[in-house]
């Protein structure tokens, strides 16, 4: 229920503006209604995650690692992660044991825990080859597992394409090769931070398995929303201009209590003042628009609850935008963020 839920929004600074001022870290509400609480504000936080079989335990990606609360967001504490000051952007808990759980970190690695959080190991580094180079570090930015083979894990990655795992997250294999023959057609070239037009179809934020047919990935990136239905060896473009004005992916979420249904959050680019959150209910086939908001900043995070489809929940970029529906879409409601806050980058509900 709404009123037993909480939304999290996880706050973090933007690279190319060193000079604004504001909180970061993790802010707590109920969803039901209430102030929002400044519950983590010691570090930046890139990703907020509810754990999908226990609500109690959240965790913060942030710019020190694993922070984790065991009280449902009241407190955090950091976790027994190994390295200090990496930057962690994901996780991923194992549909098989749900104390296992992976995250995703920048530079490119990625750490596991099987004590549900409490102390982390870093896997052997992914050897997946840098096909750009940008002014930051490349970075994990989603997880998602097959559903019948859980050994294998996709991975999208941000500005390095998606990489893809069939022993559990031990080893990785680069699935990026696709994705660079598709940026040799005009109209989906970009390059903005880097020495390649490749840049904008390696540039991924957010990878789900399709709820139809569960041999298939689909990837938001820069350029839009992309399929594979052979591992990652070809994509295909899901062409999601057809029926949004904005196609910049930022997040692509499959629903968990919604049969075949997916939500995609579209913008025009990674700094602009618009965007709309669409909904497929046929894996992807076709998407209608969704929210009934007028955001002022690029939507980057979905929340979507994992248990009552009538919750979802967006943020924005700028100025604390949150907005959630808590009757499946037929009313909206602002929920902005305290004072001034730096740059939105997660929303989690749960």
């Amino acid at each position: 229920m709404a009123e037993q839920s909480n939304v999290y929004v996880g706050v973090a600074g933007y690279f190319g503006k060193p000079d604004h001022k504001g909180k970061v870290g993790v802010f707590r509400r109920a969803a039901g209604g209430g102030d929002w609480q400044h519950v983590l504000g010691t570090v930046e936080a890139y990703t907020v995650f509810v754990h999908p079989k226990d609500p109690e335990t959240v965790f913060a990606g942030t710019s020190d690692g694993v922070w984790r609360s065991t009280d449902r967001g009241a407190t955090f504490r950091r976790t027994g992660f190994p390295d200090a000051n990496k930057q962690v952007w994901c996780f991923l808990v194992d549909s098989r044991d749900p104390k296992r759980i992976f995250a995703g970190a920048s530079p490119i690695d990625v750490y596991r825990s099987d004590d549900g959080g409490a102390t982390w190991r870093k896997l052997a580094t992914p050897a997946v080859g840098t096909h750009c180079k940008g002014p930051f570090a490349s970075r994990v930015m989603r997880f998602a597992q097959h559903p019948g083979r859980p050994n294998e894990i996709y991975a999208a990655l941000e500005i390095n394409g998606v990489m893809r795992s069939t022993d559990g997250g031990e080893t990785w294999e680069d699935c990026s090769a696709g994705l660079i023959k598709l940026s040799e057609l005009p109209h989906l070239k970009s390059k903005i931070v880097s020495d390649t037009t490749a840049e904008g179809m390696l540039d991924g934020h957010a990878i789900t398995m399709d709820p139809v047919n569960p041999d298939s990935a689909i990837v938001a990136l820069r350029m839009g929303l992309f399929r594979t239905t052979d591992g990652g060896k070809n994509w295909s473009d899901m062409e999601v201009g057809k029926f949004s004005p904005t196609t910049y992916g930022r997040d692509v979420k499959a629903s968990a209590s919604e049969p075949n249904t997916l939500y995609a959050a579209l913008s025009v680019a990674a700094a602009s003042h618009d965007g709309g959150l669409y909904r497929s209910q046929d894996g992807g086939q076709s998407w209608k628009r969704f929210d009934k908001v007028q955001v002022h900043g690029t939507i980057m995070s979905i929340g979507l609850h994992p248990t009552d489809p009538r919750q979802v929940y967006i943020g924005a970029r700028y100025d604390g935008e949150v907005f959630g529906t808590r009757d499946a879409g037929q009313t909206w409601e602002a929920m902005p963020l305290p004072g001034e806050v730096q740059h939105i980058y997660a929303v989690a509900c749960g």
